[in-house]
């Protein structure tokens, strides 16, 4: 899915950088990439996946702590720590919610 999604994204700007349609063909598209990001369903989407991806990296830190144990630097272990308290609060550094 991630080469299919980095194709496609490699496509339409290649047809951007190289289209001879000139500004105002460039001006559609750009009013339509924005249309598309500032759509609800496409925001709750990204929501959902930064949700996934932090429960994912939640559980690999438990993994990865159960075997590294002791030999982490206090210094990773305290920005892991850090990172924890604020998926909890529902705020990271996007200004986007968990909801």
């Amino acid at each position: 899915m991630r080469y299919k999604l980095s194709f496609v994204v490699g496509v339409a700007l290649g047809y951007v950088l190289g289209t001879r349609a000139g500004r105002e063909r460039y001006e559609q598209l750009r009013k339509q990439a924005r249309q598309f990001s500032q759509n609800p369903a496409v925001r709750n989407a990204a929501e959902s996946a930064a949700q996934t991806g932090r429960e994912v990296a939640g559980k690999a830190l438990h993994t990865v702590s159960d075997k590294v144990g002791d030999r982490m630097p206090e210094s990773v272990a305290e920005r892991v720590r850090s990172l924890k308290e604020r998926s909890r609060t529902g705020e990271d550094e996007w200004g986007t919610t968990n909801t």
